[in-house]
């Protein structure tokens, strides 16, 4: 069977991120990645989580402490765009996970935006490790998504073939702007 966008990011996290790693959950929304970050990373690394959004700070760290796994993780009630203030820049990151949209089973009119996640992009590359990635699923059936979409999309396009690799994989014949993963891996 083939993964949707979310399972095949999480099939990747697997591969990639191993104990003792540091690695970035900038949309912790319900915290799903979060917990599967925080055992990935195990108690020798840690993870940096950003959510706007008071109720999902506080929803992931429900999730971790049920699982025990909040002693290797950090949250911030802060915007991805504001990582470079809370993440040491000496801090080598082996993956970055951004779910784009909005948080499931909350306000959807409180949403990512294309510059502000550009942003956050922008800051991570230059601190991922070689073979690192950076894992963003795009949902863009909502208003405002397809700006951001669009923006994503053609930062992307524009990455430097000689210092990254980037995947586009979705469905390309189901309704309903059905979300889709870029991944960008660094060379």
């Amino acid at each position: 069977m083939i993964e949707n966008a979310l399972s095949y990011s999480h099939s990747l996290l697997k591969r990639t991120v191993i104990n003792g790693d540091n690695v970035i959950d900038a949309t912790v929304g319900n915290g799903g990645d979060t917990v599967l970050l925080a055992k990935l990373v195990g108690k020798t690394g840690h993870v940096f989580g950003f959510d706007i959004q008071s109720q999902a700070i506080k929803t992931t760290k429900e999730k971790l402490v049920l699982t025990s796994l909040l002693e290797q993780v950090t949250l911030y009630n802060e915007g991805h765009e504001n990582l470079d203030l809370f993440i040491p820049k000496t801090i080598e990151i082996a993956a970055a996970v951004f779910n784009l949209g909005y948080l499931p089973k909350g306000d959807k009119q409180i949403i990512t935006k294309g510059e502000t996640t550009i942003q956050a992009v922008e800051t991570i590359l230059p601190r991922l490790r070689k073979g690192g990635l950076l894992l963003l699923t795009v949902y863009s059936g909502h208003p405002g998504g397809e700006i951001e979409k669009d923006a994503i999309l053609n930062f992307s396009k524009r990455l430097s073939q000689d210092l990254y690799s980037v995947l586009y994989y979705g469905f390309i014949n189901q309704k309903n702007s059905p979300p889709f993963l870029i991944v960008i891996e660094k060379k």
